[in-house]
This record gives C-alpha cells, sequence and structure tokens, in this order.
C-alpha cells in the first residue's frame, strides 16, 4: 500500500467520518456493527435508526477521555476503514455463538481477553489491503487498554474463490496470522478462532 495511512480510536474522529466509512447500503452500512450487541434473535431486528444511535454511543467520536468501541482509518487524509475491538465481554451475542468456544474451555465473563468482531472498509477504498494494518493497529490499542490477550473469528478464504463483502466482515485469516494472531480453534469449515497473548507482544 502506498497510500498514507493513519489509524486512530474512534473517540479522536468526528462522528461524520465514522459515518462516512459505514454508509448505509451495504452490509456495514444496515448493520451498524451491533451484529453482536443488539437485543433481540438478530440484529435486523432492531431499527436503522436505532443501530445508527448506538454505534454513535458505542463510538464516542469527540469525546477522547471515553471508552471506545473500535478505530478508524484514513487513507490519505480519507476516512477509509473501521476495526471494531472491545472487551469480549462488551459483545453479549457471542456467548451464544458457537464459533468463540467450540473446544475451548474458556471463561465467558474474562474482561482482560479481548475481541475484534468487525472490519469494515468504505466503499471505494476496497482490494487496498486496508484490513491488514486495521488488524495489526488493535493489539497496541488492546494492550494500552488493560487486554492480556485479543481474539478474532475470522473466515477462511480460498484464491479464485469470491466472497461476500458482507461475508467477510469478521475478517479473513491470513490478515490477523500477518498480525501475529495464532490459530487455536476451527470451529466450523470456513472459520477460525485466532488469538495473540499481548503479554507476549514487544
Amino acid at each position: 500500500m502506498t497510500a498514507a495511512v493513519t489509524i486512530v480510536p474512534a473517540n479522536e474522529a468526528s462522528w461524520d467520518d465514522v459515518a462516512a466509512v459505514f454508509g448505509t447500503a451495504d452490509y456495514p452500512g444496515r448493520c451498524q456493527c451491533q451484529r453482536f450487541k443488539v437485543a433481540g434473535w438478530i440484529w435486523r431486528d432492531s431499527t436503522q435508526e436505532q443501530r445508527t444511535a448506538m454505534l454513535r454511543a458505542q463510538t464516542a467520536c469527540g469525546e477522547p477521555d471515553a471508552a471506545t468501541s473500535g478505530l478508524i482509518a484514513y487513507l490519505d487524509g480519507e476516512p477509509a476503514g473501521w476495526v471494531a475491538v472491545e472487551p469480549r465481554t462488551a459483545y453479549p451475542k457471542l456467548r451464544g455463538t458457537r464459533v468463540p468456544w467450540t473446544g475451548r474451555n474458556e471463561d465467558k465473563d474474562d474482561d482482560g481477553v479481548w475481541a475484534v468482531t468487525c472490519l469494515a472498509v468504505r466503499k471505494g477504498f476496497r482490494g487496498r489491503g486496508l484490513t491488514y494494518p486495521l488488524a495489526q493497529a488493535t493489539i497496541g490499542f488492546a494492550r494500552e487498554r488493560g487486554a492480556r490477550a485479543l481474539e478474532a473469528y475470522p473466515m477462511i478464504t480460498q484464491p479464485g474463490k469470491e466472497i461476500t463483502w458482507g461475508e467477510l466482515h469478521v475478517g479473513a485469516r491470513q490478515v490477523f496470522a500477518d498480525a501475529g494472531f495464532e490459530e487455536v480453534g476451527h470451529p466450523t469449515p470456513r472459520r477460525v478462532v485466532m488469538r495473540i497473548e499481548l503479554s507476549t507482544v514487544d
């Protein structure tokens, strides 16, 4: 990637920049990163307005001293990408999802384990490898806020096989492998659990 990439916590970005990354049309725009947050059977049980308001509250844009729910990437100064990273306990829907827990004896109430649950790249900026620096940036962000370990639940991509952007909001395995995460679970044919112990990261 030759363009200049800058990544900041979402609470140091403006809400307009966050909204520009998500848009309104495709999966990220409709979900507003509420898949693992919203109450109800599925996130679509809520309204678009409710999900947008939730994201705005969670990101705490313009409040640098507040907690925030992710990072925003800028490409040559333009808001271009998002990654959600918070304590695993901040995602209530993860508790009932088998992907994080299959084959592992994990404490679901361990606040020291954080999770990367979503990556979104703005239309017009996709295909430039922006998810790689976003995944890398989650490591320092989580560690500086007290995380002991960081997990992600990405998808295995196959060369030449097309995957819709909506499916890939969890990220691709290679993206996290390149950032230093290691596979610790393989709960479904296409999904893996990747983890990095932050105490071992220089």
